[in-house]
């Protein structure tokens, strides 16, 4: 077996098909603080920076999104879920911002991630996609 030409070095993006462009960019720029990075308006893809990372959304009445099929909805997703890496982590204030923006909050957990385990919360985007506000790890669970 040959070795590998190159090295994970972590998640570059993630793509989420969307209905409705407006609110998704309000929610991740406006209410979670990603700043728009790119626009390709004739292809249909918004790239908003999280961090060192790019949550690409792609409206599916637009190009790039119409491949994908069907729109997303309450019953079918595009993925699972997907986190966002935050610091510091306070739970409450982070809660209170959250309901101050009326998110719908979940529970507050230790999850695993890619740094350890951590305290971790899940939100709902407007279009119902889960995203989890990960914090650093906590060296009692490790």
């Amino acid at each position: 077996m040959s070795k590998q030409p190159y090295a994970m070095k972590g998640l570059d993006h993630v793509v989420i098909r969307c209905i409705d462009l407006t609110s998704m960019l309000h929610f991740y720029c406006d209410v979670l603080g990603c700043t728009l990075e790119d626009e390709d308006k004739e292809l249909g893809l918004y790239q908003v920076r999280a961090g060192d990372h790019l949550i690409d959304l792609a409206p599916v009445e637009e190009p790039m999104g119409a491949h994908g099929g069907p729109a997303p909805g309450r019953d079918g997703h595009n993925m699972d879920h997907f986190a966002i890496q935050v610091e510091p982590y306070d739970d409450d204030a982070i809660r209170a911002y959250l309901a101050s923006h009326n998110v719908e909050l979940g529970s507050t957990m230790i999850r695993g991630g890619a740094e350890g385990e951590g305290p971790a919360i899940y939100i709902k985007d407007p279009e119902g996609n889960t995203v989890e506000l990960k914090g650093p790890p906590d060296p009692d669970f490790n």
